[in-house]
């Protein structure tokens, strides 16, 4: 069996200081089926001229006024025609042989998703972490959608994966790629998903990075998918209870893919709200935890979630949490 074909999407806007990296990275790793395209967002820097140095080494490119990232990888998808695609923003760049190892992963006809590592490092170059692609919790498809975690630029997909669940959200600017990956859970479940150990992209951050500056941004489009979740799944408990805890957009609908199981949908929810209490009890906001936490409905959950939520109440009770919250505030300073 040969090697698939990969279409690589870079969109870009004014990043000329770190575009040219992110090309080389893709044209370098030698790929024999490679496809790759860069939608450029009418960039005024010196980010044309960088994409003209390497034309003649892309399957197509433009640049032109858009409506934002989400928008520009969508005109990327809809020319793309390879078998696995993925895209790789303007200031990250791959590590040698990484397309290889895609390319070889799917090779077996059962893999319709590649979740590998990432590194994250400073514009020093200092590595900050390691990232692993997404979180898959064995036998708990529930758990897995509630607590959905994605790192876009080490996940891989198969075309026809997308075809079928479609293009990005538009109206999604930092959720669109999670956004993808629960579609894929409610869709495919717990099949055709591949994690490996090695690292495949090195996600710079930087001021002007989105993960940096906008992170208040993303948690509110993470709230407003699991409130519209629960609105348009007639879950009202869950609802209400997400609306008078977090900022939610009320207006947002979530694009249903297939005839999702409401089943699925309540048990999911139950593992958000865990979720996100534990995330608040972490926050210092042990009141918001308390109301998240007496919400969940722990029939719904397996034994393990059951111990988590147990000892979040205890910890988020007067005065032991007084107390706790104290000591914690003292490790931090």
């Amino acid at each position: 069996m040969s090697l698939p074909s990969i279409s690589i999407i870079t969109p870009s806007y004014n990043q000329g200081n770190y575009l040219e990296q992110t090309i080389e990275s893709v044209l370098s790793q030698g790929y024999p089926k490679l496809e790759y395209i860069i939608i450029d967002g009418g960039s005024t820097d010196n980010s044309v001229k960088i994409i003209k140095k390497y034309e003649k080494h892309l399957a197509f490119w433009i640049s032109e006024k858009d409506n934002g990232q989400s928008d520009a990888i969508n005109k990327g998808l809809q020319k793309a025609t390879g078998e696995v695609v993925n895209w790789l923003n303007s200031d990250d760049y791959y590590q040698p042989d990484t397309l290889q190892k895609v390319g070889v992963a799917f090779m077996n006809p059962d893999t319709l998703v590649l979740s590998g590592q990432g590194r994250v490092f400073d514009d020093s170059g200092f590595t900050r972490h390691y990232t692993k692609g997404v979180d898959v919790y064995s036998n708990n498809l529930a758990k897995t959608i509630g607590w959905a975690r994605m790192d876009q630029p080490e996940t891989f997909f198969r075309h026809d994966v997308i075809r079928h669940i479609g293009l990005l959200d538009t109206r999604l600017h930092y959720l669109m790629d999670r956004d993808w990956w629960i579609k894929y859970l409610f869709s495919y479940g717990l099949k055709g998903i591949v994690q490996i150990s090695d690292v495949l992209v090195n996600f710079r951050l930087h001021q002007n990075s989105k993960t940096v500056s906008q992170n208040a941004a993303f948690q509110i489009e993470h709230d407003s998918f699991f409130y519209a979740l629960a609105n348009q799944f007639g879950f009202t408990d869950e609802k209400e209870l997400i609306e008078k805890c977090f900022s939610v957009k009320k207006d947002f609908q979530i694009q249903i893919v297939d005839n999702y199981s409401a089943e699925l949908v309540k048990q999911a929810l139950q593992y958000y709200l865990l979720f996100r209490a534990d995330e608040s009890y972490a926050g210092f906001s042990n009141a918001k935890a308390r109301l998240l936490l007496s919400n969940v409905n722990h029939q719904l959950l397996t034994d393990t979630e059951r111990v988590l939520l147990r000892k979040l109440k205890l910890r988020t009770t007067e005065p032991f949490a007084t107390f706790l919250s104290l000591i914690r505030k003292l490790r931090s300073s």
